[in-house]
């Protein structure tokens, strides 16, 4: 199960994202130990769940405190992952749609 930290992010990306993220595909925020949240770009309505035991099209690794400065824009995605703070599995187009979808769970 999720953290408390992983479901508000869970909650908030959901408003954010509202009924279409633009992904076409499902994404997976993997941030180890406390959870993970799953994007479903696929279905209509977009939903945001808890990620435990789901695949996806493209799963982002990453700290919480890294996701916390990438969702503050304080840290870029492609910044992050030529750092090492970030590592991406899949379908790295779906990873590049990483930065619009971080911009509305910034609003």
């Amino acid at each position: 199960m999720a953290s408390e930290q992983v479901q508000t992010i869970i909650e908030k990306m959901g408003t954010a994202i509202g009924p279409n993220s633009g992904l076409g595909g499902t994404l997976k925020f993997d941030f180890g130990e406390p959870g993970s949240v799953y994007i479903d770009g696929k279905s209509a309505p977009n939903t945001v769940t808890d990620g435990e035991g789901k695949s996806a099209d493209c799963t982002i690794s990453v700290g919480l405190d890294t996701f916390d400065k990438m969702i503050k824009g304080e840290l870029d995605g492609t910044s992050a992952f030529m750092q090492g703070k970030l590592r991406v599995a899949g379908d790295m187009g779906l990873a590049m749609k990483l930065g619009p979808i971080l911009q509305k769970a910034r609003a």
